[in-house]
């Protein structure tokens, strides 16, 4: 009687720490079945934002003859318009990939749904643009990889409403087996090429070897960025504006002190954000910075130092990032205090990734971090007007309407923020 009552007390008692709720275990890699299309059929379509009211539309075709050409309209099997792209190649040791096509089409219509076809064959997808105004929805979700967990975060986004998505790094976890990035492009193609995926490099695509390979050769042939489009000189940092938003999407695997190139970009870019058309600026990439798991603590460290500063007089109002295989919410906070005027930092590299969950938090948790939890899971934010967002996190195994994180957030705008800080901004973006 009493090993049974010490066994209930145990159960109670674990009950209570551990809440109802169990953590999931990894998921084995997906084994994708081999479909053999016709050497010219568009395959691994994918859409990206390329400029106002442009869209950039990424295929792969087997056939090297296989024009870069999309035909686009408003009616089904019915093309107003045709664009011509470009296309590009690579091998990588005994591996050559297909004909990667990257064509950009537009104008197009804001809020609007356009029927299109790649390469003048195969079959037909469709797509639609972002609205011009706000409501705007972001899905979010990194270190997808392609596990049965990566199935069913897609399976929650497919069900989400959203117009954008982004991913804070680490795509395919192809590392260095390069057909594992042709998998990826055929697993996400249902949504990739349906709504546009904004995207940042991880860890996992360097796939760079000493004296034979440089980094990011598959990820900048496979996933081009509208990096032109924001002046930037490399498609690892760039930036895009949707309905009422100005999006930042950093690297954190390129230089990034104040010397470098690309915070030279940044600071060039944010000097044009008018917060008047895009009172919300948001900042994508992969390392966290505010991180209270103990997986990579501190990699996020000498970016933060040299960028934070930059971040905060320009009044970001959300970092999103990833690298971290776990969730995590702060609140808005700057220089490691919570701070009304600073950022709110999300962790949300819990996609779906072949390597499992980050399980172990430091205790007790920092005073900044409102949320955590190591979880598989998918974020949505929708931005509802200039001044108000709504941010839900949605873990896999529950249902996608099931909210597992919550919280309104106010715009800095809004909060006199930015006007605080005008002074402090201009000092930054003047110094040489």
């Amino acid at each position: 009687m009493e090993s049974k009552l010490f066994l209930l007390l145990v159960t109670v008692g674990f009950t209570v720490i551990a809440g109802e709720y169990v953590r999931p275990q990894p998921r084995k890699d997906l084994q994708v079945p081999w479909d053999a299309k016709p050497s010219s059929q568009s395959q691994q379509v994918h859409i990206s934002l390329a400029g106002d009211k442009h869209m950039r539309v990424t295929w792969v075709t087997g056939d090297r003859s296989a024009p870069s050409i999309v035909e686009y309209g408003t009616s089904s099997g019915k093309y107003s318009s045709v664009a011509q792209g470009e296309s590009t190649s690579y091998s990588y040791m005994i591996y050559k990939s297909g004909l990667i096509h990257h064509t950009v089409i537009g104008p197009l219509e804001h809020d609007t749904v356009y029927f299109y076809k790649c390469g003048g064959q195969g079959p037909e997808f469709q797509l639609k643009t972002p609205a011009a105004q706000f409501p705007i929805t972001f899905s979010v979700a990194g270190d997808l990889g392609q596990t049965g967990w990566t199935k069913s975060t897609l399976e929650h986004i497919e069900r989400c409403k959203y117009d954008v998505h982004l991913l804070p790094g680490d795509l395919s976890y192809a590392d260095y087996l390069q057909p594992r990035w042709d998998t990826f492009g055929e697993l996400v193609q249902p949504l990739a090429s349906a709504r546009p995926w904004m995207v940042t490099q991880g860890n996992h695509e360097k796939e760079s070897i000493p004296f034979l390979k440089d980094g990011f050769e598959s990820y900048n042939s496979r996933w081009k960025m509208p990096y032109k489009e924001s002046g930037s000189s490399s498609n690892l940092y760039y930036s895009f504006e949707v309905a009422g938003a100005h999006i930042i999407m950093l690297g954190s695997y390129t230089d990034y002190d104040e010397h470098s190139d690309q915070y030279k970009w940044l600071k060039a870019d944010l000097s044009k954000v008018d917060r008047q058309k895009t009172p919300w600026l948001l900042v994508v990439f992969h390392v966290p910075w505010y991180n209270s798991n103990k997986a990579h603590q501190g990699e996020g460290d000498s970016m933060m130092a040299a960028m934070e500063p930059l971040l905060y007089a320009a009044s970001v109002d959300i970092v999103f990032a990833g690298h971290v295989h776990a969730y995590e919410r702060s609140n808005r906070v700057n220089s490691g205090k919570s701070n009304t005027c600073g950022a709110v930092h999300i962790t949300i590299g819990d996609g779906g990734n072949r390597e499992g969950l980050a399980q172990r938090y430091e205790h007790p948790s920092p005073e900044w971090s409102v949320f955590r939890e190591a979880s598989f899971g998918h974020g949505e934010l929708e931005i509802v007007n200039s001044t108000h967002a709504f941010w839900t996190w949605h873990r896999n195994d529950d249902d996608e309407p099931v909210r597992s994180d919550q919280v309104w957030m106010t715009s800095l705008v809004s909060s006199g923020c930015v006007a605080e800080k005008t002074h402090e901004l201009r000092k930054i973006l003047m110094s040489p």
